[in-house]
């Protein structure tokens, strides 16, 4: 048996021995002595510290993949010739790789990012306006990879790419109906009436710093160590911004215009029919493909809910890869959204493929030699486009905290 596997039943193991001894601890009226909810809160901790080492390690085996496949790779020590066999094998698929895609420009990228040479024709497919290199068409796609890893939103969103300029997406603002008529009657009109939501780009940008010693070390995995950088540093800001954002310089978040689901009676205190009210405060046809998303400490008030049979709200995942269930529903955790307290938007319930993301196509790499000379130090500086918006607003509901 995996360790992983062995620490997500053990998981499961302990939280049904919580839910068994508050459930033996409480009266008709579902209360429990406050020595026992201390001694429960002690079990749940333990299903909270299992749920983090299993996220842990998850990420380690991740990593240790990613680094091991980068670093049984040859280093390239000089400009890379034309390869026979990758030639042939693109051939053989139907047609010669070409630009990004080509063994000889992902070759030269690197060549120039590891060991500063001269930056050689190959490379001109792929520089922008604005100076540095697009990434290879084979690292753009790590770089994705990585950006889901850290980002639950480009895992549930609709990924749009788009070359240039702002994308217009036409959206149905009310539907044209039919009516039952008389024989030989008049059949009234019913137009569809559209509205326009508009993806531009905004610009996200960070710089990593890296030290020659390890650059000019040809076992160290550069394409793993930025990729995971830059999708880190990256995917969590989107997050952040694909939830909450304001739209002012960056894209416009979820909570910015789900409408609202369910307003709760108290300030600091969720219960069961909240939850339940929210569900069904979402039309049914969004319900098939629909989430949760709610912020880790919500998350733990969501365990201790129970419905009228005594069956509790929350139920664990076994399976590596598959999140956690309320009401059946997959439950997401993201700490970009707001903690429970008055007036929060405090969960979100929803068909997330309806949040559409404008990637403008290509990231941007450039290596900058002197910034950092003084200190022995090569900076990299990554930089992106994208934009965000909910383009169907009741696609997702929120659930709000009362006032």
């Amino acid at each position: 048996m995996s360790k992983l596997l062995e620490l997500r039943e053990k998981r499961v193991k302990l939280w049904e021995g919580a839910k068994a001894f508050l459930a033996s601890k409480q009266d008709e009226n579902g209360d429990a002595s406050s020595e026992d909810l201390a001694i429960y809160d002690k079990m749940e901790a333990e299903v909270t510290d299992m749920t983090n080492k299993i996220k842990l390690l998850e990420r380690q085996e991740e990593m240790d993949a990613d680094i091991a496949a980068v670093a049984s790779q040859r280093p390239i020590l000089n400009y890379p010739s034309a390869d026979i066999n990758n030639l042939t094998s693109s051939f053989m698929l139907g047609k010669p790789l070409t630009g990004r895609e080509s063994h000889i420009y992902t070759n030269a990228f690197w060549n120039a990012m590891r060991y500063n040479n001269k930056v050689f024709n190959d490379l001109s497919v792929g520089i922008d306006s604005a100076g540095g290199y697009l990434v290879p068409d084979e690292f753009h796609r790590r770089l994705i990879e990585a950006l889901e890893e850290y980002n639950i939103m480009r895992k549930l969103s609709r990924i749009i790419r788009t070359s240039s300029g702002d994308l217009h997406i036409p959206v149905a603002a009310t539907r044209g109906t039919a009516a039952w008529v008389e024989e030989a009657g008049v059949i009234p009109t019913s137009d569809t009436n559209f509205g326009q939501v508009t993806l531009g780009a905004y610009k996200l940008g960070t710089m990593i710093k890296v030290s020659h010693e390890l650059l000019n070390d040809s076992a160290f995995p550069l394409e793993s160590f930025l990729a995971t950088g830059f999708g880190r540093r990256m995917g969590t800001l989107e997050e952040e911004a694909f939830l909450i954002g304001d739209g002012n310089k960056k894209p416009t978040g979820v909570l910015s215009s789900a409408q609202v689901g369910v307003t709760t009676e108290y300030q600091t205190e969720i219960t069961f029919d909240d939850v339940m009210d929210l569900y069904h405060s979402l039309k049914s046809p969004y319900r098939n493909k629909a989430v949760f998303i709610a912020n880790d400490l919500t998350v733990k008030a969501l365990r201790k809910l129970k419905d009228g049979n005594g069956l509790f709200l929350w139920n664990p995942s076994v399976v590596t890869g598959t999140p956690d269930t309320v009401l059946g529903r997959p439950l997401y955790v993201s700490n970009y959204m707001p903690e429970i307290k008055a007036g929060a938007k405090a969960m979100a319930f929803g068909d997330f493929s309806f949040y559409w993301i404008a990637d403008r196509t290509g990231r941007t790499f450039e290596r900058l030699n002197e910034l950092f000379a003084t200190t022995h130090q090569v900076g990299f500086k990554a930089t992106q486009r994208v934009d965000g918006k909910l383009i169907m607003p009741e696609a997702v509901k929120v659930l709000q905290m009362g006032e």
